[in-house]
């Protein structure tokens, strides 16, 4: 019975657990994005966050004493407040977590499960031995031992052990008696802090005594490890014959291999000829290992605490063997791109060609990516780099030999296209591959029949003698040739080469040898047969084979280190976008890796996990294709510099001798320059054509609108940001609203001018970014008028691929947030009534004692061309939010000064010790009546006061 079979409970049971694995590793990269800063930080420190929370969030020592700290926050009025008002605001981001996190646990309860019924004869006929004989079953039992270790070390990297202890405890301080009080608990063991921080050096025992806190059943891990270390279990050495591809072939081995070992310490540390034993199979070329969708680490440090490893990985790490390493691989980058440049000339890659070489296209491919992975993988800078000296020595070493990172990605985005081509060809030739081995065989069939009707003697014109010898021969040829079976291969290709063979025989006779005709028309039928051969032939392998040497996963995060490059080249030649379009389709093969088990499961998680990697590789398309808004934006604001200040107006009517001069050649000749360049930029992202990147599609045209959008809300956030910043000066305010103007009033006309040239609604674009920018900033000035808040994410103006971009507050500011709380306040400064006098029939505001106009309809008029209807709507909204806010202080003041009762939430402020004084003082000179008109008059006063802001 197929392991995979759905009658296999065994099997199926496994491979729901490896499915449910990598769904779960998905959800911590995807959750790690969304850690509100305050869990971050270390209470007490100054590392950033806001300071407030310190009372509320704690790590593991909490558990210690809860008394204590539950005390210390309900004998707080202000902590009380702050505590219900974070919980109503985050505990579904923390039921989130906390689900990531229990399911982490429960995964390895269900493989130890899983293991004690096999070892109990629960599934019948199966043992550990019999799945580890078991192609599929040795396959999956490692993958889910590797995924287990793979999730602990990647919530170490994403999210460090002091945010998940305060993650853990805020879940279990707000779910109270609805948390599974003892899964809360086996959670909390397993995933307490390691003390780990990326980027340090790492604990001592670290992570070997942090997989120790799952405990599993004696031998498993042996056993796998046994079977790692001596079999190609995902059979990838077919895909690689040659020797020194070896270590390529068993990369994912290895990387399994690394992670289990750590449930094994004793062999890194103790037992030398398995450690050599590994190296030699799978490191002996290599120490930088991808673990897991581009996680790498380096064996020189990761392996330095453990003696057996260390020695073993030292003859890999000599100076002389990196070096030559090093010269080989860069040797072989030259000669490379030599080879695939050829075979990417225009009219090589056809189909007769392909066919008749395809070992030697299929050695060029695989030549191509072990260079590619072996210099991306040791060039680029890991975590070590930064405290490790020998890491960052044999990283210089082999940097040394490079002459530039550029050559690695040019040879990387030529040999994507030279593999985007090939799979291409060969998958429309597997489509058409029986229809047309039909059409081959139904010419050459026909052809040995006009041969036979030829030598008949009865065709008309044919002018030759009847020979009924070759009439029957080639009549028998044709039947032959009719009676071929597409469905056996190869009984079919032996009975073609014999056929070809007889047509060579029967072109010797003596009668044939002096007709052109008849040698051509028979050279003519073998090279069909030839064309038959090379067609049944064709097979899906070489498009598994070419799926399985294009693997770019190693490099999901590496790539960002050539991002440079593409950029650069996309501005030299934007029609090089359509060899990155190869290399982003080459990069989403690597989703293959954690969503082949989930789709062998028919796992629900399907969706949720493609949609997380295909966001992930479009969002890093969108930051490489950026470039092309970025420099039309350059290329615009020249424009219109040469626009407004250089381009004089025509007038009405213009002297025949002054049309020379208003003419401006060369400034019109600029324009048009710049406007070509726009255009070319446009061409060149748009030849990109729709593409699916994993499951997301991808329309070029949306995309340069989505990148246009972009940078438009990236430059005028930013002008916003940057000009409305007040330092309280006379006549600052309506210099700061002018120069916002004619800032905002250049993006506006560059905006009219581009769209015709790029196809886009340019008014659209701009009201609808313009709004969303200020209708965001509006919102989260208001979250410190309300309780529950709206984050960033939860934000419906907030978008993902067109982000709207927050800056950290000048000093003295952080009460503002952001620049519509700055205009708001300073509008509000400047029309004070202890400072200013509003006089209604001249519409203005002026200083009570220089009595200088201060604020006036000029200055409202200047605010609607600054920020525009969308800012004024927004300061309207903001306003309305402050006068609430007023009018709540003042009632709660107010009925609690003159002992009326009903105090509202707000009661707990800094005035309630002034209120509490006013209010006895209101009572004494309201029981002494009219006698007391001073003492009434001095507690109205005071109470005036106390309800100052």
């Amino acid at each position: 019975m197929d392991f995979l079979a759905e009658n296999n409970m065994c099997g199926q049971t496994l491979l729901r657990l490896v499915s449910r694995g990598n769904a779960i590793v998905s959800e911590i990269q995807r959750l790690s994005d969304f850690i509100p800063p305050v869990f971050k930080r270390t209470p007490g420190s100054r590392d950033g966050g806001d300071a407030r929370y310190d009372g509320i969030l704690f790590d593991f020592h909490y558990f210690k004493s809860p008394e204590l700290f539950e005390n210390k926050i309900e004998s707080n009025p202000e902590l009380v407040d702050l505590d219900e008002e974070f919980r109503d605001n985050h505990i579904e981001l923390l039921t989130r977590f906390y689900l990531v996190f229990e399911s982490v646990f429960k995964f390895i309860v269900d493989l130890n499960r899983f293991l004690e019924e096999l070892e109990e004869g629960i599934f019948i006929q199966q043992t550990l031995e019999t799945v580890l004989l078991n192609a599929d079953g040795k396959q999956l039992i490692s993958e889910a031992l590797y995924l287990f270790g793979i999730m602990l070390l990647i919530l170490d990297m994403r999210i460090e052990g002091g945010t998940r202890e305060r993650l853990l405890v805020a879940y279990h301080r707000y779910q109270g008696a609805d948390a599974d009080s003892s899964a809360i608990d086996e959670v909390c063991k397993l995933l307490r802090s390691t003390k780990y921080v990326v980027g340090q050096k790492r604990p001592v025992g670290y992570p070997e005594d942090y997989f120790k806190r799952a405990e599993l059943p004696d031998g498993f891990v042996a056993l796998l490890i046994g079977r790692l270390r001596t079999d190609d279990i995902y059979n990838q050495i077919s895909a690689y014959p040659l020797p020194e591809h070896r270590s390529t072939a068993l990369a994912t081995q290895a990387a399994m291999l690394y992670v289990i070992l750590y449930f094994a310490p004793q062999i890194l540390n103790g037992e030398q000829a398995k450690m050599r034993e590994i190296v030699d199979k799978h490191f002996p070329d290599n120490w930088v290992v991808s673990i897991y969708m581009g996680v790498t680490i380096n064996l020189v440090e990761a392996w330095e605490p453990y003696k057996a490893a260390r020695s073993a990985l030292n003859n890999t790490v000599e100076a002389g063997n990196v070096r030559q390493l090093a010269e080989l691989y860069v040797g072989k980058v030259k000669k490379l791109r030599k080879d695939v440049a050829y075979f990417l000339t225009e009219g090589v890659l056809v189909e007769e060609f392909v066919l008749d070489r395809i070992p030697k296209i299929m050695s060029c491919l695989r030549d191509a990516n072990v260079t590619i992975r072996w210099l991306i993988l040791h060039t680029n800078a890991t975590v070590a780099d930064s405290f490790h000296s020998r890491v960052r020595k044999l990283r210089e070493s082999v940097a040394s030999v490079l002459p530039s990172q550029e050559h690695v990605f040019l040879l990387l985005i030529d040999t994507a296209m030279f593999e985007h081509l090939m799979r291409g060809m060969f998958a429309g030739l597997l489509e058409g591959k029986q229809r047309k081995w039909g059409e081959l065989k139904e010419d050459a069939a026909g052809r040995m029949s006009e041969l036979a009707e030829y030598f008949s003697g009865e065709k008309a014109l044919a002018r030759v003698e009847k020979n009924e010898k070759l009439m029957a021969y080639f009549n028998n040829l044709a039947t032959q040739i009719g009676s071929l079976d597409f469905a056996d291969s190869t009984a079919a290709g032996r009975k073609i080469v014999q056929l070809i063979a007889a047509l060579e025989e029967v072109q010797e006779f003596h009668q044939l040898e002096g007709s052109l005709q008849i040698k051509q028309f028979l050279s003519d039928t073998r090279k069909i047969l030839h064309q038959m051969i090379r067609t049944i032939n064709i097979k899906e392998e070489v498009l598994v084979t070419i799926q399985l040497v294009a693997d770019l996963s190693y490099a999901w995060r590496l790539i960002d280190a050539y991002t440079s490059f593409m950029q650069s080249s996309i501005q030299s030649d934007p029609t090089v976008v359509v060899k990155l379009r190869s290399t982003f389709l080459k990069m989403a093969s690597a989703m293959e890796l954690p969503m082949v088990r989930i789709g062998q499961a028919n796992s629900p998680d399907l969706v949720s996990v493609s949609h997380y990697y295909s966001g992930e590789l479009v969002s890093y398309v969108r930051k490489v294709l950026q470039i092309i808004p970025q420099t039309m934006f350059k290329l615009l604001r020249n424009i219109i510099s040469i626009q407004t200040h250089r381009l004089r107006e025509v007038p009405t009517r213009l002297e025949k001798d002054k049309i020379r001069e208003f003419a401006q050649l060369d400034e019109r000749y600029e324009i048009a320059k710049l406007t070509h360049a726009v255009s070319v930029f446009t061409e060149g992202i748009l030849g990109m054509k729709s593409t699916l990147m994993g499951v997301i599609k991808v329309d070029p045209k949306q995309l340069l609108e989505d990148g246009i959008r972009k940078e438009l809300v990236q430059n005028v956030a930013r002008a916003l940001d940057q000009m409305l910043v007040f330092a309280k000066r006379p006549g600052e305010f309506e210099q700061k609203l002018q120069t916002l103007a004619e800032a905002m009033d250049g993006f506006r006309r560059s905006f009219e001018y581009i769209q015709d040239y790029v196809n886009i609604y340019g008014l659209r674009i701009w009201q609808e970014e313009v709004s969303r920018i200020i209708f965001f900033s509006v919102e989260q000035v208001c979250n410190g008028f309300l309780k529950t808040k709206v984050y960033e994410w939860e934000s419906e103006y907030q978008s993902t691929a067109i982000p709207i971009p927050t800056f950290p507050s000048p000093p003295g500011e952080q009460h503002a947030v952001n620049f519509m709380g700055r205009l708001a306040h300073e509008i509000l400064r400047l029309t004070d009534t202890k400072t200013t006098v509003h006089v209604h029939q001249m519409h203005a505001w002026y200083d009570s004692k220089t009595n200088k106009e201060v604020m006036s309809i000029k200055h409202f008029s200047n605010l609607q061309k600054a920020v525009g209807t969308f800012g004024l709507v927004g300061l309207d909204r903001l306003f309305c939010f402050m006068i609430v806010r007023e009018l709540q202080r003042f009632t709660t003041q107010y009925r609690r000064i003159l002992g009326l009762g009903g105090g509202g939430g707000g009661a707990r402020d800094r005035t309630g010790s002034n209120a509490s004084g006013g209010r006895s003082r209101v009572s004494a000179a309201g029981a002494a009546g009219g006698g007391a008109p001073n003492a009434l008059h001095g507690a109205l006063k005071e109470l005036s006061k106390a309800l100052e802001p």
